[in-house]
């Protein structure tokens, strides 16, 4: 069987989705867990290789199996010995030919700032309080929509062949003291989500704003040293990838 999960976590606990030796990640917790589950080693392939301390409200993987259990008591069997951190929202048999990377169509991303300061949502938004334009903000927001070599948005030692990827929608809405940017598209290279917000931020200051000319420049030289500065991880949630 070919079995999908559906997953919520709390990055702040996870050096990232994926799984690293001597470190706890969102992938080696489930892979662990199935274990415990099955008694088989079973490798899990998620949607999106999230960052360490970045959110998931709808982050997916997939996996393969041959096991009794029906497809749906997978999320309850998986709960149970899960740390409260990570959520299995459902379980489902999906086709043999279903792989939650490789069969994906866009990946849906959103960045949440604070402009006040709270007890108790820190670690799930950065706490930014100083005054910021909106409108400058989403002009470089709406300038990266359609196809474009985001090499400058990535560090280094991600770097692939082909840095291009293709912005479906991009923009700031405000809601009383939040700035929520929302983000959807084929993919995303790593800390490009992040870079881009520091980089907004800092057209969005009202002395000494970066235009949007500047921006054209820092994404043409393909520097990633040029980014300055990158938001913080707590912010950043994966949303939503369609199939």
């Amino acid at each position: 069987m070919n079995i999908r999960l559906d997953i919520q976590y709390k990055g702040t606990d996870f050096s990232g989705w994926q799984f690293q030796p001597n470190e706890v990640t969102v992938q080696g917790e489930i892979e662990k867990t199935l274990a415990k589950v099955t008694g088989q080693k079973i490798a899990v392939y998620g949607a999106g290789r999230t960052d360490a301390g970045v959110h998931a409200l709808g982050q997916v993987a997939n996996f393969r199996i041959e096991h009794h259990l029906p497809p749906e008591k997978y999320k309850d069997a998986l709960n149970f010995y899960l740390p409260k951190t990570i959520l299995i929202m459902k379980s489902s048999l999906v086709p043999d030919d279903f792989h939650a990377r490789k069969s994906a169509h866009w990946r849906h991303y959103r960045y949440i700032i604070d402009r006040e300061r709270t007890a108790l949502y820190f670690e799930y938004r950065w706490e930014y309080p100083f005054p910021l334009d909106k409108d400058r903000m989403n002009t470089i927001a709406e300038y990266i929509k359609g196809r474009h070599d985001f090499e400058a948005f990535c560090t280094i030692s991600s770097l692939k062949d082909n840095n291009e990827c293709e912005i479906y929608s991009s923009g700031w809405i405000e809601k009383r003291s939040l700035l929520i940017y929302e983000i959807r598209a084929n993919r995303f290279l790593h800390s490009m989500v992040r870079s881009l917000v520091g980089l907004m931020i800092e057209a969005g200051k009202n002395n000494d704003y970066l235009t949007l000319e500047q921006f054209r420049d820092i994404m043409k030289s393909g520097n990633h040293a040029k980014i300055g500065n990158v938001a913080p991880a707590r912010g950043l949630y994966l949303v939503a990838v369609g199939y």
